[in-house]
């Protein structure tokens, strides 16, 4: 689990609209990164402070503003003033808390939505909200700190025939959301072959690591789920927005990552099953390990217990037991020792007890 998901709320007792970053504070230099595009243009580059990106308003281009980082409040709240933001909308941008979720107001849309990924070789989820902006001109996208996550998008707009390039700002904010579900996959295929390595080790050789590892696989995916979930109420309520700054074109494209969704979301639910089945095979395994433990004590137990009867006979202190003066006797009790262990023995494996 992300360390950030475990940070109480610094907003407690504060009015609505305060900004006040809620989460993870990670140690970079924040950066606001422009690009801005058409047909036959494409400019990038960055900028210090928000109020250079008011000369784009009046222009027919589309400027695609990447906000690295969250800690430096006023560059939130300069947004909020130059492009007319609500309070509340800001202040859910500084809390990388939300649940993935869609918002729709008359000049804008707000869309919150989970970039997540695995560490290789690791079982370590790194969970990163993306918080977007949707203007008629204008995207905004908040990262809560520097990544190569739209390095693929940053890379199509440089081919002037891209389809990127020829449409609006809806369709970027639809190659930004299909990027980080994209990355889902990625995370499921890494998912696949953990489970996968875990099932050998589970029947070949279980282990306390080994109900360690099923464990922290099942807590991650109740974080995965629900950070995905949401996705399927969030897209269906794209597709019935009525808002122009949606177009019937892009909502198509919509419906393509509403797709990606279901299957991430069904792979999920696979996962949950397998895990379960995984504990119970766990715990059948240590059982059974333990019965036959149990198996084998109890047979050398019965084998010795017509011995120990014997020798608990002539063990008594009788003044008149004939065996006792028997010349023969020591020789003949280990014989009878002897036989009745390997009568026993055979008995055994041939009722396959042993």
């Amino acid at each position: 689990m992300s360390e950030s998901l475990s940070f109480a709320s610094e907003k407690s007792g504060l009015p609505p609209g305060s900004l006040v970053h809620v989460g993870e504070a990670h140690p970079h230099e924040h950066k606001i990164y422009v690009v801005n595009y058409n047909k036959s243009i494409l400019n990038k580059h960055t900028v210090k402070s928000i109020e250079e990106l008011l000369p784009y308003k009046q222009t027919d281009t589309i400027t695609w503003v990447i906000i690295d980082g969250l800690k430096d409040v006023s560059i939130i709240e300069a947004i909020g003033q130059f492009f007319d933001i609500h309070p509340l909308v800001l202040e859910d941008i500084l809390n990388t808390h939300q649940r993935p979720k869609f918002e729709e107001f008359n000049d804008y849309l707000y869309i919150v939505i989970k970039a997540i990924s695995m560490k290789p070789n690791t079982l370590n989820v790194d969970y990163e909200q993306i918080s977007l902006l949707v203007l008629n001109n204008f995207v905004f996208t908040f990262m809560e700190q520097p990544d190569k996550l739209f390095d693929p998008v940053l890379n199509r707009l440089d081919n002037d025939k891209s389809q990127v390039r020829n449409l609006g700002s809806d369709y970027l904010a639809y190659i930004i959301m299909d990027t980080v579900v994209d990355e889902y996959f990625a995370l499921q295929d890494s998912f696949d072959e953990l489970i996968e390595s875990v099932e050998d080790k589970l029947l070949s050789e279980p282990s306390s690591e080994t109900l360690a590892i099923i464990q922290k696989i099942k807590r991650e995916l109740i974080f995965f789920r629900r950070s995905v979930s949401p996705l399927r109420e969030l897209l269906a309520a794209i597709h019935r927005s009525e808002s122009p700054l949606l177009k019937e074109k892009t909502k198509r494209y919509f419906s393509d990552i509403y797709d990606h969704a279901i299957r991430i979301i069904e792979a999920i639910e696979s996962y949950r099953d397998l895990i379960a089945g995984m504990l119970d095979i766990y715990l059948s395994s240590v059982s059974n390990k333990m019965n036959e433990t149990m198996k084998v004590l109890t047979v050398f137990a019965s084998i010795f217990i017509p011995l120990t009867f014997v020798a608990g006979v002539y063990g008594m202190n009788f003044e008149y037991m004939p065996e006792l003066k028997w010349r023969w006797g020591y020789p003949a009790i280990w014989i009878f020792f002897i036989s009745v262990s390997v009568f026993l023995l055979r008995f055994f494996k041939k009722n396959k007890w042993l």
